[in-house]
């Protein structure tokens, strides 16, 4: 065995190693990474080993070097010149750090961020995500990277499941339901995870047709916590959690940026909020203008004036992009020291705002508007229940001092500008909202519908109001903006719906222009009638979903040709970036919108889109979870529910009690077989032409429910519809063992094709006999 070689080194030289020293070194002699070996190389003293210890302890845990045996090293894979980044974390300064990922996981030593490569649009990354990345170690020995393109934060490999531990390592069950299948964790890969703990896990590529394998590279929380189901949504969809401690200090730090405000705090300004609201966006006033209208304020707390672009925070808060809410928790896009003190508007505390003052006539038609940077103190913090109950004549010691000279103006300014509202004849679709409460220990105390007043209806419209009042402003001023664009329905979607129609007996009249009123006047023909729900469900499906975009499209289910986000700046970056191009349109202080801030604008409305969808996701997902876990300990209860979906694999069920949505499978509706037909959203059995349709009332009892993925399956209890002679049956496909569509055989003139027998009694699949090949085919 050869010995570490020791280069001659005078006095002057025999001082302290150094980082640099020791990775040279063993980039050198790799072989030699003993650690006496390090020492007798760099000709250390017996002083200096202290500190040759230490360096190598910091290397490891900075993962530059790699332990091989107690006191041995050598260098971790180094990152290769173009490759994907993980990146982890901020450093005290700020500055974004990653690793190199591999199949197992990141490898290899810290790298720091440095931006986009070329000259092109920037490529915003933030922790917890990944990047192509060109890679490079400078002169002084730190790797960087420079972003080609962003990749989609959880690649396909990455999943989130409960550890199962047994001797030989454990197994995973995956939290999702396309998932069907656990995978197995050998004993090195399990890391720290205990049984019951949620993990995220790397798949390993598939090996034939073996169960599959993986290695868990995080713990993130455990299966008995009662805040499980939002944490499992939060990492499937990463949304993200913790602040990094940078982000929490510059927030700490921040100030109102200096520039000249009116004074609003005389105008008895008031917040009308959800009763479990931590943070206030909006505050709202109305008086009589003095010739038959309205003057209306909505005054919006002042992001803007705090969080800087291109800071720490402000480079966190466009990653999150928005909050995301859940029954048990919020994921804040600022830290709590902004958005539930220092922006919120708190009742009785002098705040920033910038703010908008409409004037409507008496017919509410918005005769003009401007914006107004001040400072406010707000009169009363309201719940939607409160003022809707004062104005119903049961006021609260709060809401009483409140009601003849704010609530009753505010509320008369509403019916006036309702009137332009139904003039102006806006989308009008009935979608009730789920709503779960938390109890004090952390358990679900109830699943409601969540009541719908005449006040969430007021601050909406007068939100509605000030949006465009934005979006106004910025295209007079010929300022870029980000709008909200809700784009009108596809002619495939349209089609679809004008076929669906008629078997209900409505119609659609095709090539008439497709408007707002058309869709309200068949929802008004069907209103209480035993297909409400199916052509709301229906007139629902077939829009567009809306976005931002950086070109106005307008906005088809308000009717509104000019639109965008400007009322939510504490919770959404869209209506941050509609701040800032206001403040530099209208000269109202040094911190508005920059130039690159104006080139950036494509970018950031696609960004702030996906941050959006990403959330909504997210927080429909942790719902139906608090759902499984509040109906586990009914199974065997019978509910009234809906029809809420049809495929070829079963009935989807929405239960009338609480919104939770359910499955059932075609196999288990009767011994016949189901065939899809999806022209009329029905399952129609293949012999009996019985059929159960989209938005048929129906009673189910639930079989099974699952919370580690939030599934519901029920059983059908009610009869099936009888055969409508007025419709084609539908045709049963064929389908190949994958799967997928399979060729159609000739018939043999007995109704099946050549080779098929019968089906059995119970109505399973259909055996098929040997083929005799026919010459020519």
């Amino acid at each position: 065995m050869s010995r570490a070689p020791r280069p001659p080194r005078s006095s002057k030289e025999s001082g302290p190693p150094t980082r640099e020293m020791v990775l040279d070194y063993l980039e050198k002699h790799p072989s030699h990474g003993a650690k006496r070996d390090i020492a007798r190389g760099l000709d250390v003293p017996v002083e200096h080993k202290p500190e040759l210890r230490r360096i190598l302890n910091e290397l490891e845990a900075e993962g530059a070097l790699v332990r091989t045996a107690k006191r041995a090293f050598q260098p971790a894979e180094m990152p290769p010149p173009t490759g994907i980044v993980r990146f982890e974390r901020l450093d005290s300064e700020g500055e974004l750090i990653g690793r190199s990922m591999g199949r197992d996981g990141p490898f290899g030593p810290d790298i720091y961020y440095q931006g986009s490569l070329g000259k092109g649009r920037e490529i915003a990354v933030g922790v917890g995500e990944r990047a192509l990345c060109r890679i490079d170690k400078g002169g002084d020995g730190i790797w960087r990277a420079r972003a080609i393109k962003k990749i989609d934060a959880t690649p396909e490999t990455s999943l989130i499941g409960v550890y199962r531990a047994n001797r030989y390592g454990g197994t995973v069950e995956p939290t999702s339901r396309k998932e069907k299948n656990n995978y197995i964790i050998e004993k090195a890969d399990a890391g720290d995870a205990k049984d019951g703990d949620l993990v995220r896990i790397n798949a390993r590529p598939a090996k034939g047709y073996g169960p599959r394998r993986a290695n868990i590279v995080e713990v993130i929380g455990r299966l008995d916590d009662p805040r499980a189901a939002s944490i499992i949504a939060m990492h499937t969809h990463g949304v993200p959690d913790e602040f990094p401690q940078a982000v929490i200090d510059d927030a700490a730090k921040a100030k109102a940026a200096p520039a000249p405000r009116e004074d609003l705090t005389r105008i008895p300004l008031i917040t009308i909020d959800p009763e479990d609201a931590r943070d206030h966006d909006d505050a709202v006033y109305a008086e009589p203008d003095g010739h038959g209208g309205w003057r209306v304020i909505v005054a919006i707390a002042d992001v803007a004036a705090y969080v800087h672009t291109g800071t720490i925070l402000d480079k966190e808060a466009y990653r999150r992009g928005n909050s995301t809410y859940f029954p048990d928790r919020v994921s804040p896009m600022l830290p709590e020291h902004l958005s539930a003190d220092v922006c919120s508007l708190k009742e009785g505390e002098l705040r920033e705002t910038l703010a908008v003052e409409m004037f409507f006539n008496s017919s509410g038609v918005k005769t003009k508007h401007r914006f107004i940077r001040g400072k406010m103190r707000s009169a009363a913090k309201l719940s939607y229940r409160q003022a809707q109950d004062a104005i119903d004549a049961r006021p609260d010691d709060k809401t009483g001092p409140l009601l003849e000279s704010v609530l009753k103006p505010l509320w008369d300014s509403y019916w006036t500008v309702d009137k332009a509202r139904k003039n102006r004849a806006p989308l009008d679709l009935d979608l009730p909202e789920r709503r779960v409460r938390i109890g004090p220990d952390g358990k679900i105390a109830s699943i409601t519908l969540r009541e719908r007043f005449d006040a969430h209806r007021l601050i909406e419209e007068f939100m509605i109001q000030a949006n465009v009042c934005a979006a106004e402003t910025l295209e007079a001023k010929r300022t870029p903006l980000v709008y909200r664009v809700h784009e009108e329905p596809s002619e495939e979607k349209v089609n679809s719906l004008s076929n669906f129609l008629p078997t209900i007996g409505h119609k659609w009249t095709k090539g008439e222009k497709i408007t707002g009123s058309r869709f309200n006047k068949l929802l008004a023909d069907v209103k209480d009638s035993e297909n409400e729900h199916l052509v709301n469900e229906m007139v629902l499906r077939t829009q567009a979903q809306a976005r931002y975009a950086h070109e106005n499209l307008g906005h088809f289910g308000l009717n509104l040709l000019k639109y965008a986000h400007f009322t939510s700046p504490i919770r959404r970056y869209s209506d941050l970036i509609v701040h800032r191009a206001l403040i530099r349109a209208l000269g109202l202080g040094p911190d508005g919108a920059t130039d690159q801030d104006m080139v950036r604008l494509e970018e950031m409305a696609e960004h702030v889109t996906m941050t959006e969808r990403r959330s909504m996701a997210a927080e429909r997902e942790a719902t139906d979870r608090y759902l499984a876990i509040f109906m586990a300990d009914r199974i065997g209860a019978v509910f009234d529910a809906r029809i809420a979906g049809v495929t070829r694999a079963g009935l989807f069920v929405r239960l009338a009690e609480n919104g939770a949505d359910g499955f059932i499978p075609a196999a288990r509706l009767s011994d016949e077989y189901w065939v899809h037909d999806d022209a009329h959203a029905a399952l129609v059995a293949q012999r009996s032409g019985l059929r159960y349709e989209m938005g048929m009332n129906v009673q189910v009892k639930l079989m099974e429910a699952t919370p580690l993925t939030g599934g519901l399956l029920f059983s059908m209890q009610s009869p099936p519809r009888p055969r409508r002679t007025d419709l084609k049956a539908p045709q049963r496909e064929e389908r190949n063992f994958r799967g997928s569509p399979a060729r159609k055989l000739p018939s043999d003139g007995g109704g099946r094709p050549p080779g098929v027998k019968h089906s059995n009694k119970k109505g399973g699949q259909a055996s098929y006999g040997k083929n005799k090949k026919k010459k020519g085919r």
